[in-house]
């Protein structure tokens, strides 16, 4: 790009790259199918093979577990490349070099580059009568084109959706990570965790190496069997590495982890919930199984640096005080049920009310009902997508779980974002916590920050 070029223009080149993804199939419709994804790599020189791969699947906690990952190993003087979906306030986020997002001026070049491949690919598959690459598929070659160029040393992919038939399943992950797995997108994965433990046991290739977190017995029979069948070694929670203890410390908590090669005893993560303990810990066997096989101890220090360096925006993050909001992106019951343990263990509000919003493909009902018992009351509303459930329709969800004195509806969100902070501004006591949805926690933070929810007081 030209130095001419300044922050602004690039900005909005770096807005049409989004734009132009968006035009294509969403998200929420995947295709079945891994040979288009293939053929756009290919014809990209497969930049996927120019480094390694550990891959991440699960149902909660893929994001936070790869980014802790990720995390640990720049720490280690790596340069990494992190993969994740979806983004919450920039597009920019999904790709990450570095610990930074891409900036706008990689992206767009990185676009310009891969995007006459693309579209050879867009009319073949359209002459041979299907659908031109999705989103995600023209997404995942640009981010392995962009890891490429970087260039990066090591790569962390999370999927987009499932394992076996997801596009990012064109790389070969040495390292395949599986965060606990239950239900979800049960439409397109399969109405049982066994099915979908099945679907995501298919990024786990020949002689791979497998980490996985405590599962259901349905669950972990199939990834037993598929580590079998490609001759994977499989280490699994408890008994080859585990969380050994975790107490609450200002900021976060302190973890001690049981890794597969050593003890790491009272680090402290500047995240809250036993959930993230329990992320950090699949993260640690994680970076010991691809340093070293599992074999060879962490470096402590590093380890340290690795956690106190780890984020995880949009999980139990704090984007507002006086008074006090959270985000976080719980959109299905057990993430509601591990926010609400959170919110019991690692704080101390006489009051809670929910910001809730959910997506219709979504069990917002389940959702709902794990949120109840600490919820004091909820303001609900709608995320700005297409597929949200409408307000009035979730309205009627919280009414039965939680009684209509506890259930105020807005159509907007920002409306319904004021009306709970100025209801526990009320108390010095309360808390908003907006959930249910990625894209309304995601509108939430670029709200507070455009209004300095942090800054000053309200």
């Amino acid at each position: 790009m030209s130095d001419a070029f300044d922050d602004n223009e690039l900005r909005e080149e770096a807005e049409a790259v989004y734009q132009a993804l968006l035009a294509r199939i969403g998200e929420g419709a995947p295709e079945r199918r891994l040979d288009a994804t293939r053929r756009a790599v290919e014809l990209l020189g497969d930049p996927q093979r120019a480094y390694p791969i550990i891959h991440i699947t699960g149902t909660n906690g893929k994001t936070s577990t790869s980014r802790i990952i990720e995390s640990i190993l720049r720490a280690y003087g790596l340069r990494t490349g992190l993969l994740t979906s979806p983004h919450l306030v920039s597009f920019n986020e999904r790709i990450v070099i570095d610990g930074e997002p891409i900036a706008d001026e990689d992206l767009v070049r990185n676009w310009e580059d891969v995007r006459p491949y693309l579209e050879i690919v867009d009319a073949e598959l359209v002459e041979a009568g299907k659908q031109p690459l999705t989103f995600f598929e023209a997404l995942t070659a640009l981010a392995f084109a962009a890891f490429a160029d970087a260039p990066v040393d090591v790569a962390v992919i999370e999927v987009g959706m499932g394992g076996e038939w997801d596009s990012t399943n064109v790389g070969d992950g040495q390292v395949a990570v599986f965060t606990p797995i239950s239900l979800d997108h049960t439409k397109q994965l399969g109405e049982t965790v066994r099915e979908i433990a099945r679907t995501k046991s298919g990024i786990i290739k020949p002689s791979a190496d497998v980490v996985t977190s405590a599962q259901t017995t349905e669950a972990m029979a199939e990834l037993e069997e598929a580590a079998r069948l490609t001759e994977s070694t499989l280490a699994a929670q408890p008994i080859a590495f585990d969380v050994a203890a975790t107490r609450v410390a200002v900021g976060g908590q302190l973890v001690t982890v049981r890794g597969r090669a050593a003890t790491y005893e009272d680090v402290f993560l500047p995240l809250y919930g036993d959930h993230q303990a329990q992320n950090a810990a699949v993260a640690v066997a994680a970076v010991e199984t691809f340093l070293g096989r599992g074999t060879q101890p962490l470096k402590a220090d590093l380890v340290e640096e690795g956690f106190a360096t780890a984020t995880s925006p949009g999980r139990l993050q704090l984007i507002g005080i006086e008074p006090t909001v959270l985000v976080d992106a719980a959109h299905n019951p057990a993430g509601a049920a591990t926010l609400a343990d959170a919110l019991r263990r690692y704080f101390d509000f006489d009051e809670i009310t929910f910001v809730v919003g959910s997506l219709g493909d979504k069990d917002a009902r389940g959702v709902v009902r794990a949120l109840a018992p600490v919820a004091a009351q909820f303001f609900v509303t709608e995320p700005a997508s297409d597929r949200a459930l409408p307000a009035e329709d979730l309205g009627d969800i919280v009414r039965e779980e939680a009684g209509d004195e506890a259930t105020i509806v807005y159509s907007d969100a920002l409306d319904a974002l004021e009306a709970a902070r100025e209801w526990a501004g009320e108390e010095g006591r309360r808390a908003v916590v907006v959930t249910g949805s990625i894209v309304l926690v995601g509108a939430a933070m670029a709200y507070a920050a455009e209004q300095g929810w942090k800054d000053a007081p309200a």
